[in-house]
């Protein structure tokens, strides 16, 4: 639990800034009551294939020049749903085939309310109303045309749920079948309350299910979602799954069901995960969680965490996949090394002191933790702006005093303008083009999702971690689902290293190629090797 320190100063932000832990978990987590619906497991095993980009909506592209204006972080604030589908072919450049939103729906002022509030509106995570789309970032046309458009290009859509907790007169905007939510939750933030259960749960049954049968969107991602029950998980997830399996549409010209994939948000270690959102094996509460026990473990062996805490080796990568040893056999974590409530990579390696903009190491070490993510088993989720490196110009050295204020707390400050190729980020202002560090980065997290694409190794393979001769230096993975089989060896230090392998760890199998560079390696006698440069990483297709 080498993260906790750092998780419970984030946590106490997050009570301000309604986006990600904090808060009460009043509601309880038992499965007590409720109907057990068991993981869908064909369903699951397909999400393993999800590369996830998520966009926080309020500060992505701006294209009307309306909008909240105020919020947390340092972006416009005045990001809406136009900008999100001006950039779909952009997104499905990358290599990604889904999107998730952070919340689109409309949040409605109170007479009086402070700023506090007004910067809780924007981020959509303190809703009003939850079957309107919030005017701020657009209508239902428009989220009907994002959709629509996405599924066109191949990629599903994830609407974000936030089913424990709302804005205070939320329950003066009924469902369409005349259901209003609970009004003795507890408070929470500024105009906050908690969501009751049962009571709540026929409410956002409804709202889970609305938006699958309205826009046909491919699930959720939930928000705290220790603040609802496991039971009551149970009963949303299969509600889902069977308004899913009700409907159809064509994504990339076949006809589909909607995937009625749901993960859940939890920032905790992982036995809060698998208590407070997985459940008990013989009544599921939901089948997938962010990976943040693995995410505290990536940051620490590449850059260091949030709290400057760091163990910049190999080991610290494996423990990572030892944490998922505690979480039920349903389990499928799903990877990420940044959202939207922590620091970006960038700002994490200048708070360490490895490494600026302006150095090679900065975009070598950006490489070498996307290529581990990239070889992660499970869904993957990559935070919009990472892609390029995106970093906040001065971070560290501007967090002192009043960090809301100025927007840049550790649980805000990646909330930066999208920078989008081709775009311009607000009207009048000039569209961005990526310098040669960031097209080189976003070139190779293409090239890697493309990798990931046609070998399933990567994201639903068996693992076997492999010791190297270099020890901590190397980071060494044997992935193989059927007959496709890869070797993964990451460098994590700032030295050229020399990778022997002894075949009898691959099988027997005796040569290896380089998806990326087609170099042809075989052994000599029972041994490979395999040279690494500093920080880099290489996917080796294992053959006899």
């Amino acid at each position: 639990m080498r993260y906790l320190g750092a998780l419970g100063t984030a946590m106490v932000c997050s009570v301000l800034t309604a986006c990600g832990g904090g808060g009460s978990s009043g509601s309880g987590v038992s499965g007590q009551g409720y109907s057990p619906y068991a993981c869908n497991s064909a369903l699951y095993e397909k999400a393993k294939e999800l590369r996830i980009y998520q966009v926080m909506t309020e500060a992505y592209i701006d294209t009307d020049g309306a909008g909240y204006g105020v919020g947390y972080g340092t972006s416009h604030h005045r990001g809406d749903i136009q900008g999100v589908i001006n950039s779909l072919e952009y997104i499905q450049s990358l290599g990604m085939n889904a999107i998730w939103l952070t919340p689109v729906f409309e949040s409605v002022s109170l007479s009086g309310q402070d700023l506090a509030a007004d910067r809780l509106d924007a981020t959509g995570y303190f809703a009003t109303n939850y079957f309107s789309i919030d005017p701020n970032f657009g209508s239902l046309d428009d989220a009907r045309e994002l959709v629509n458009k996405a599924h066109d290009l191949g990629m599903y859509v994830f609407f974000d749920g936030v089913f424990g907790h709302f804005k205070e007169n939320a329950h003066n905007y009924v469902s369409p079948k005349g259901i209003s939510v609970s009004r003795s939750g507890k408070g929470q933030a500024s105009t906050g309350r908690e969501a009751v259960y049962p009571d709540d749960l026929d409410f956002f049954k409804e709202v889970a299910t609305y938006w699958v049968s309205e826009l046909k969107i491919d699930g959720w991602r939930l928000d705290q979602a220790y603040q609802v029950p496991t039971g009551a998980w149970g009963e949303i997830r299969q509600a889902v799954e069977n308004t899913s399996a009700s409907v159809s549409y064509q994504l990339a010209g076949e006809t589909v069901n909607p995937l009625g994939y749901m993960v859940a948000e939890i920032w905790d270690g992982e036995s809060g995960i698998a208590s407070n959102g997985y459940g008990e094996t013989s009544a599921p509460g939901l089948c997938s969680a962010f990976d943040f026990p693995m995410r505290y473990r990536i940051v620490q062996a590449f850059a260091g965490e949030e709290g400057g805490y760091d163990i910049r080796n190999a080991s610290t990568l494996n423990d990572g996949f030892a944490t998922h040893n505690v979480y039920p056999s349903h389990a499928v974590p799903n990877g990420f090394i940044t959202n939207h409530d922590l620091v970006r990579f960038g700002d994490l390696l200048q708070r360490e002191g490895l490494a600026d903009p302006s150095d090679s190491t900065y975009w070598s070490r950006y490489q070498a933790v996307y290529a581990f993510l990239s070889a992660y088993t499970g869904p993957i989720t990559l935070y919009y702006g990472e892609e390029i490196g995106d970093q906040v110009d001065g971070f560290d050295d501007k967090v002192t005093g009043d960090c809301v204020s100025s927007g840049l707390c550790d649980d805000h400050v990646a909330r930066s303008t999208a920078k989008i190729e081709s775009l311009a980020s607000e009207p009048g202002a000039s569209v961005f083009s990526a310098n040669a560090n960031q097209k080189a980065l976003r070139d190779r997290i293409s090239g890697l999702m493309a990798i990931r694409k046609d070998h399933p190794a990567l994201y639903l393979g068996s693992r076997k971690h492999i010791v190297s001769n270099e020890g901590e230096a190397l980071y060494v993975d044997y992935k193989v689902a059927g007959a496709d089989k890869v070797l993964f060896v990451v460098n994590v230090t700032e030295s050229s290293r020399t990778l022997l392998l002894n075949v009898n760890n691959i099988d027997g199998n005796t040569s290896l190629t380089d998806l990326e560079s087609a170099e042809e390696l075989n052994a000599v006698g029972n041994t490979l090797t395999v040279e690494l440069l500093p920080l880099q990483a290489r996917f080796l297709e294992v053959s006899p």
